[in-house]
């Protein structure tokens, strides 16, 4: 079994304030953070910070994209050209990308590698009939284009 990160054994608290402390300083200044972390009894290298801070900005634009996803699902414009649709697919395609990443990064013996192929043939199956979707949601987009330009 893989072993636990350093920051993953913090304390609560000063997991939750170095997440803040990374959002604020726009995932940079890896040095302060080390020192800081070590003013406060904490002997954290920087890459491990940095690992962390990797993790945790991949985290957020998951969420924003996310967010942006179900702004365009919940937005009240007609959806002539099928734009709902379109947040959805960008929606898995977000997540399968997350997942391939997570997956990529998994310490060695973490997952299987006969489970680690399994689960990456899974994915590049859906992304064959996600990529189709979206070649046929961009064919009709651009039919709807056209008979509005026509009109």
């Amino acid at each position: 079994m893989a072993r636990r990160s350093t920051i993953e054994k913090l304390p609560e608290d000063v997991r939750r304030w170095l997440e803040r402390a990374l959002t604020e300083s726009g995932f940079s200044g890896y040095n302060e953070l080390e020192s800081l972390l070590r003013e406060r009894g904490y002997v954290i290298s920087k890459s491990a910070i940095h690992r962390y801070g990797q993790k945790i900005e991949r985290r957020y634009g998951a969420i924003r994209a996310a967010t942006e996803a179900a702004r365009m699902l919940t937005e009240g414009a007609a959806d002539d050209q099928d734009a709902r649709s379109e947040a959805v697919i960008a929606l898995i395609q977000t997540e399968l990308f997350e997942s391939i990443v997570q997956l990529q990064e998994a310490e060695e013996g973490e997952v299987d590698p006969k489970e680690r192929v399994a689960l990456l043939s899974k994915v590049a199956k859906n992304v064959a009939t996600l990529s189709r979707a979206s070649v046929n949601l961009k064919k009709f987009q651009s039919e709807v284009r056209a008979r509005a330009q026509q009109a």
